[in-house]
């Protein structure tokens, strides 16, 4: 089957998720990159910039440019945004009045409330009309109204480790809504490409330690869609951390089965079900890859994809089910997942450009 080309364009291509969107779509089968942005590294070719695209024809001839909505509009159909929150709704504005469609990373469409926009992010939301129209951008549970949309909003590394393990066991009433606890650990690179103290070498390797605590920013959108799967609103414990690598989530879920498991028997029936439900849910799902037998979920095993593993456990000893999972924070916890979706709304192959 042959698919029609489309033009896209990156706004702010010279930051991490930007860096790997620039591969992405350099190689991609039905797409064309146009244009990429960065004030920094206007005027100069991407191959310069990033040297390890030099051997693409394109990237010797592609320069990046000055971010200029309406030139963006009159060249590229889809644009993506790799900006900065505040920053990204700037562009979109004006993307969305010529009739283009946005794709962005980040977190100013991922809510539908301004309100909850400003108590986690504390500022006034820069485009709140805009919120009722954009979609999630989470493939495995909104694809249908990702076909549809003109506004995408690509959700965090950190909710796509925590969402996809546990929505499916929410909506299937098989775990508490209340007293969940997600644990995670992610690479350096979760922090952007920025020049800080804190994510200096020698502050980060040989070391971890938490963050943002005790409300990190990506708790809106987690509670949200778990709000959403549930029908009631929910509140969980989210501890992320970080560690020196360069990349990569590891999340540990802590979760309340709805019944009790007190005997072998009844252990053995839970199980079954868990592994049903997983099953339905992910089993034609590319990126989604379920683990059996003793294996867990390994950092090393996804850096570089944009598959996300998960495997799980029922503990007799505490009543509780821990769910692991393991993803590249930069591929499935940002552009990869951005480049999914363009996929879903063009019609292309999901896997285009992403195996």
């Amino acid at each position: 089957m042959t698919h029609a080309r489309v033009k896209v364009a990156i706004v702010g291509a010279s930051g991490y998720s930007g860096e790997e969107l620039v591969r992405l779509l350099l190689t991609h089968p039905f797409a064309d990159l146009v244009a990429v942005t960065s004030r920094q590294n206007a005027g100069q070719p991407i191959a310069q910039v990033f040297p390890r695209f030099a051997s693409h024809p394109l990237s010797r001839t592609l320069k990046f440019s000055e971010p200029d909505a309406a030139r963006l509009a009159a060249e590229a159909e889809i644009i993506f945004l790799a900006l900065p929150h505040g920053v990204a709704a700037e562009f979109a504005i004006p993307l969305q009045k010529a009739g283009r469609r946005v794709i962005d990373l980040s977190a100013d469409f991922r809510l539908r409330s301004a309100a909850v926009y400003q108590e986690f992010y504390g500022h006034e939301h820069p485009a709140p009309h805009l919120l009722a129209t954009a979609v999630y951008g989470l493939p495995e549970f909104h694809r249908a109204a990702i076909r549809q949309a003109t506004l995408i909003a690509s959700p965090g590394c950190y909710p796509t480790s925590i969402l996809i393990p546990t929505l499916p066991l929410l909506k299937a009433g098989l775990i508490e809504s209340s007293g969940i606890i997600a644990d995670s650990l992610s690479g350096v690179t979760g922090a952007g490409r920025k020049a800080e103290i804190d994510y200096l070498f020698c502050e980060c390797n040989e070391s971890m330690r938490g963050y943002g605590l005790p409300k990190h920013r990506h708790l809106s959108e987690i509670e949200e869609q778990l709000s959403l799967a549930a029908g009631q609103p929910v509140v969980i414990q989210f501890t992320p951390h970080l560690i020196p690598v360069n990349r990569g989530i590891h999340t540990t879920l802590y979760l309340a089965p709805t019944r009790r498991f007190r005997t072998p028997e009844e252990q053995a029936a839970l199980g079954q079900e868990i592994t049903a439900c997983y099953r339905d849910a992910y089993a034609s799902e590319p990126f989604v890859r379920l683990l059996e037998g003793k294996a867990l979920p390994d950092t090393k095993n996804v850096v570089g994809t944009n598959t996300l593993e998960i495997a799980w456990r029922l503990d007799p000893r505490t009543g509780r089910l821990l769910v692991l999972s393991a993803q590249d924070n930069l591929l499935k916890g940002a552009s990869g997942q951005a480049v999914q979706s363009m996929n879903v709304l063009c019609g292309f192959p999901e896997t285009s450009g992403l195996l």
